[in-house]
C-alpha cells in the first residue's frame, strides 16, 4: 500500500518535533546490520521511525532515515554510494539527502545541506541527522567497535 501525502503534510511531519519515549540503549549498527527506533510526536498522534542501516563491506557507508506513518520516508542521507540519478536525469553524487517530494516519494536526491558539511564521523552525522529531522527526545546510541 502506497501511502501519499502532499508536500505541505510531507514538510509538516518532518518539521513536527519527534520523542524517543523508551529508555532503551541501542548499538550503534555494525557493518551489515540495522536498527529501527521508534519515535512519537509530542501529543503521541503521529508516529515516527528513525532507520539506520550499516554497508557490509564499506565501513563508511551508512544510511539514516526518518519515515513517517509507517512507509513514507520523510528524508534519507546516504553516505559512500553510487551517484543518484533523479527522475529529470540530473545525476547528483554522493554523499547526498533525498527529501520527500509530492507526486515522487523519495526518488530526488540533493547535495548535503551546508548542516553536513565537514562531518566525517558516522555517529556524528547520524546526531546531525535527527537535529535535521526534529529528533528533539533522541534515543542512547552508543559507539560500536567500527562506528
Amino acid at each position: 500500500m502506497t501511502i501519499l501525502l502532499t508536500q505541505q503534510e510531507s514538510d509538516a511531519l518532518l518539521a513536527l518535533e519527534k520523542h524517543f519515549l523508551g529508555n532503551d540503549r541501542f548499538d550503534f549498527p555494525a557493518l551489515g546490520g540495522a536498527l529501527r527506533i521508534p519515535l512519537h510526536s509530542a501529543d503521541r498522534r503521529e508516529e515516527f521511525s528513525l532507520d539506520i542501516t550499516r554497508g557490509r563491506i564499506l565501513l563508511e557507508k551508512n544510511t539514516f532515515q526518518a519515515r513517517a506513518r509507517k512507509a513514507v520516508i520523510l528524508a534519507r542521507l546516504d553516505l559512500a554510494g553510487p551517484p543518484h540519478r533523479n527522475p529529470d536525469g540530473e545525476e547528483i553524487d554522493c554523499p547526498y539527502l533525498h527529501l520527500y517530494r509530492e507526486g515522487y516519494g523519495d526518488k530526488w536526491a540533493a547535495p548535503l545541506p551546508a548542516v553536513f558539511t565537514g562531518i566525517v564521523d558516522a555517529v556524528a552525522l547520524m546526531d546531525a541527522f535527527m537535529d535535521y529531522c526534529r529528533v528533539v527526545s533522541k534515543p542512547i546510541i552508543e559507539r560500536g567497535l567500527f562506528a
